[in-house]
């Protein structure tokens, strides 16, 4: 295989092609590998293309498995796996002999020559990400379960890649708690984490909003506070049973995601105490918040049987999720009922703490040796900070990132998340416009700008950063089209941010292989956002006459306009040039790509203003 690659590399550096910035239309990919070499021709893959996978490793046969399966439901062909323990030379060989570039387990190495295809790992992970390379090299329709590819289709460029991820956590959250998606949506969010290379999924199952995993010891959790009274007098939610849990987990394991469970405390807990009212430190009675927002009543920290109870929960959640990391939440905790509660002031004398603030650290400190017990490392957001930081924790960071640097410059871990840059809930443009959203306004450019590294901590400190999150909380996310509307395309912007070197992010370069990007989300029936047509400003007064210029934000798709008011649409005028105007208008435009999917409506008014007489 060296030999080959020897004379692949040889072949493109006598016909002169160069490294790998360089983008063809046929290579489009998202993220953006770490290196490229692309050459000349391809490779055709065909029911004759045997998949061999070096000895008999369960691993590698499952991802050999997994490109079957994705390749049989987009095309009409077959493909069968074949076992050996040498280099065959032709086909597409799969393989864990590691490449010598890198010593990173996610690292892959890709070759794609005449006559066959290899990827090469330290890890059948290593080679899972090259497979979503190689998958991102066929037509988009692969994506899909239509077999609308045939024999002749799928061709592979020849080339190249070498790649490995910037960051070790590069994470999705999903919020359940104020809504509640179905598990097949999980599955198909989980699709989505994988094609971009990320492999965590933050799953929030609890919230004052609704508590959505079932607990064999308290049923109550799921019969009580898993529903809540809707504005008409009806009731709205769910939860996911165990067996649908260990569904999910399976699911995500087979992609290469690790799916991380997040149980709040001490706040966030009302659905909680709607069903076990005694954990408060008022008795209740409680119901399950209907309203957003912050509420006051949380776990009693004073109480033994709050912390019995929480470790019977957390010993069956534990059971249902490997993963190695635990997130408990710990934000958002108001004080005010632990200020005058008996119980929670015993426990503040008895341990000799300062205040409530203090308190809570006690409280997540020991939920913290609890969960190390089971072999769980304890993740919380940043207001576990506060009050003392518990030993082990690793802290998410989302106010800001302030948080996550003094928790680096404590020596923790720390994952990025900071709302500003990451809250895929906020606005992708003009308010009026948009569907509604909780606030805020976070465009795509803006996340692709993200840098999860601050450059006030120290080459020490910085190692302490373990990547980034993207989170989408749902408050005004009530479907699962909107869910994908916020997260998509944000979500591929934040791919290359965590996966590609620092040095190759450059937006324009992103936004032109977007093109590509958006046809595989349409074979995969995805809902994402359309950019709609820039426009410097949507009201202009004028004297004589203005020409009004829009931008395309996307190849590959048009600007439809109209100018008497009415909605533009599939068929209406194509914006080829500047409109010019010496009466006042109504202009309309909206993105509207080769589908039919288009954007939402962007509206300019035109104001022809009469000149004003001199004065005299």
């Amino acid at each position: 295989m060296k030999k080959l690659a020897i004379q692949l590399i040889g072949l493109i550096l006598i016909i002169g092609l160069s490294n790998c910035n360089k983008e063809t239309p046929e290579i489009k990919l998202v993220p953006e590998p770490a290196e490229m070499i692309i050459g000349g021709g391809q490779y055709q893959i065909s029911a004759r293309s045997p998949i061999y996978v070096s000895d008999d490793d369960p691993e590698l046969v499952a991802v050999a498995e997994y490109f079957i399966e994705r390749v049989e439901a987009g095309s009409t062909i077959d493909l069968e796996i074949q076992l050996i323990d040498h280099d065959p030379g032709k086909g597409i060989y799969f393989h864990t002999d590691g490449p010598a570039f890198t010593d990173n387990p996610e690292g892959y190495e890709m070759e794609v020559f005449g006559s066959g295809i290899t990827i090469n790992a330290k890890t059948a992970k290593g080679v899972f990400y090259g497979v979503q390379s190689l998958l991102q090299l066929l037509p988009p329709e692969v994506y899909g379960n239509q077999k609308k590819l045939g024999s002749r289709d799928l061709r592979v460029p020849k080339v190249i890649i070498r790649d490995e991820p910037r960051y070790s956590y590069r994470g999705m959250h999903l919020d359940v708690g104020r809504h509640l998606f179905p598990v097949e949506f999980i599955k198909k969010y989980i699709d989505l984490i994988a094609m971009h290379k990320m492999n965590v999924f933050h799953w929030h199952l609890t919230e004052d909003q609704g508590w959505r995993i079932e607990i064999k010891k308290y049923p109550l959790l799921t019969e009580i506070g898993a529903w809540r009274e809707t504005e008409d007098g009806g009731k709205y939610g769910g939860f996911y049973t165990q067996d649908q849990i260990r569904e999910v987990v399976e699911y995500a394991k087979s992609r290469y995601v690790d799916v991380m469970p997040e149980i709040e405390l001490p706040g966030h807990s009302v659905a909680a105490l709607a069903a076990y009212p005694e954990l408060s430190c008022t008795g209740g009675p409680f119901e399950v918040r209907k309203s957003w927002g912050v509420a006051s009543d949380v776990y009693c920290a004073g109480k033994e049987v709050t912390f019995e109870f929480l470790e019977d929960v957390l010993d069956e959640v534990v059971g249902l999720f490997p993963f190695e990391y635990f997130h408990i939440g710990g934000d958002e905790c108001p004080k005010v009922r632990w200020e005058v509660c008996a119980d929670c002031q015993k426990r503040i004398r008895d341990e000799n703490l300062k205040n409530e603030h203090e308190l809570q650290s006690y409280f997540i400190g020991r939920i913290e040796k609890y969960l190390a017990t089971k072999n769980k490392r304890l993740v919380g957001w940043d207001e576990i900070l506060e009050g003392g930081l518990a030993a082990n924790a690793t802290v998410m960071s989302w106010r800001g990132e302030s948080g996550g640097i003094a928790a680096a410059k404590q020596q923790h871990d720390v994952i990025m998340t900071p709302n500003s840059y990451l809250y895929f809930d906020y606005y992708q443009g003009n308010p009026l416009t948009e569907p509604k959203a909780i606030g805020g306004f976070l465009p795509m450019e803006k996340v692709y700008s993200y840098e999860p590294t601050p450059e006030v901590l120290s080459e020490s400190e910085k190692k302490f950063i373990l990547g980034a999150q993207g989170n989408v909380w749902t408050e005004y996310i009530s479907t699962t089209e909107k869910v994908e509307y916020m997260a998509l395309p944000r979500m591929s912007a934040l791919s290359e941010v965590v996966w590609t070197p620092k040095e190759l992010r450059d937006y324009e370069k992103f936004i032109y292989r977007l093109g590509a990007h958006y046809a595989r989300l349409d074979a995969m029936q995805v809902n994402y956002r359309i950019p709609p047509p820039v426009v410097e400003e949507e009201n202009y007064v004028f004297l004589r006459e203005h020409e009004l210029i829009l931008h395309n934000a996307m190849d590959e798709a048009d600007i439809r306009y109209t100018i008497d008011g009415t909605e533009p649409n599939e068929n209406s005028l194509i914006y080829t040039d500047p409109l010019v105007f010496d009466k006042d208008a109504i202009v309309k435009a909206r993105t509207v790509m080769k589908s039919g999917k288009s954007s939402v409506t962007v509206s300019i008014n035109l104001d022809k203003q009469a000149p004003q007489p001199d004065l005299q």
